[in-house]
């Protein structure tokens, strides 16, 4: 079944966010490799990241892990949903999407692909 694996902070100051998760759940951070002013969260649990604000009121993003984004995308459209951002790849790591649900949830798909790139 698949599960939560990933979640997404949107920030407009991401250094002042990264203090905050620190300070308030003694998350680790570190530097995103290879993105600008982005920091890969350890939660214990599920990893994260903070990154940049893309639109103001962006909410957090939680990515659900499945075997293949393709046929999740195609699942989400044929129950109603739509596939905002399609099918990308994180080198070295796998592919991603983000969705809508019928009540205009955002929601992310996560396939994991050491393989991609």
């Amino acid at each position: 079944m698949p599960t939560i694996v990933w979640f997404n902070v949107p920030a407009g100051e991401t250094d002042r966010a990264r203090a905050f998760y620190e300070e308030v759940f003694a998350w680790t951070t570190e530097p995103f490799s290879g993105m600008e002013g982005a920091f890969e969260i350890a939660t214990g649990g599920i990893g994260g990241e903070i990154l940049a604000r893309t639109y103001p009121g962006e909410p957090i993003t939680a990515f659900i892990g499945v075997p293949s984004v393709e046929e999740y995308a195609a699942r989400v459209r044929g129950a109603g949903g739509r596939v905002v951002i399609p099918k990308m790849p994180v080198p070295g790591r796998g592919s991603f999407a983000v969705c809508e649900d019928t009540e205009q949830n955002r929601f992310g798909l996560w396939e994991d692909d050491p393989s991609a790139g």
